[in-house]
């Protein structure tokens, strides 16, 4: 009768795998889930609305997240995009700028060849003696002044709907076309449509009318914006973002 190795409380035979009462779990070896009941991993649970591969602690970005220190921020439908910056921006403006100064020049040349034909009609009327000279003198002054004002009301008009509608309908205007700059909805990421833009307009003209000192604020209002977004106060106004491209 062999009483067996003491060392060896199992019984088994030399060269055997040790073998694990039933019921107890083992030492040193992950256990296998029972068939038909999902595996755990190893390390941190998943959190809630956690993508897969993303970081522990690492919850998806929200709509309108400015992500820490480096320009970038989350709008819907567009996912992540890069806040334009200044220098972007002002070169923009410098060749709208330009753009329209070339407009303003055309139309102030057709109100100085209007206004210079009526005054060479003044000219024309003859002695103060004659019956109808003061008529013919203040038709001629009506159609300089009325030339004049014309020009500055289509000039006016053409500036507006280059910037209104451009931005609306298109969310860019020439200059911003020509660096990759776009305006956008913050909310939405759709173009600002009819609204936004003439909110986004209409602010820096207002500012204009202060010796065009507000309108130049209102343009390096961005450089105040401690929120990371560089909103203007147009563009606050407006719910607008400018974004790159």
């Amino acid at each position: 009768m062999s009483f067996g190795d003491p060392n060896n409380p199992y019984g088994q035979q030399p060269g055997q795998p040790p073998q694990q009462p039933q019921g107890q779990p083992g030492y040193g070896y992950p256990q296998q889930a029972p068939q038909g009941v999902p595996q755990q991993g190893y390390g941190y649970p998943q959190q809630p609305g956690q993508q897969p591969g993303q970081p522990y602690g690492a919850y998806p970005q929200q709509p309108g997240t400015l992500q820490a220190n480096n320009g970038y921020i989350n709008v819907p439908v567009l996912g992540t995009v890069q806040v334009a910056t200044m220098g972007r921006r002002l070169g923009a403006r410098a060749i709208d700028a330009v753009a329209i100064g070339v407009v303003y020049g055309i139309f102030s040349a057709i109100g100085l060849a209007g206004a210079a034909g009526f005054a060479e009609s003044a000219e024309n009327c003859g002695s103060s003696l004659d019956p109808g000279y003061n008529a013919c003198i203040e038709d001629a002054s009506a159609g300089i002044i009325a030339t004049m004002f014309g020009s500055i009301l289509i000039f006016g008009l053409i500036t507006l709907l280059y910037e209104w509608l451009m931005i609306a309908f298109l969310g860019a205007t020439l200059g911003k076309m020509a660096v990759g700059l776009k305006v956008i909805k913050e909310n939405t990421g759709q173009n600002p449509g009819i609204g936004g833009g003439f909110i986004r307009w209409i602010i820096p003209m207002v500012g204009a009318f202060l010796c065009g000192i507000g309108q130049i604020l209102v343009y390096l209002s961005p450089f105040f914006d401690n929120s990371g977004k560089l909103q203007g106060w147009h563009d606050r106004a407006a719910g607008t973002l400018v974004v790159k491209k």
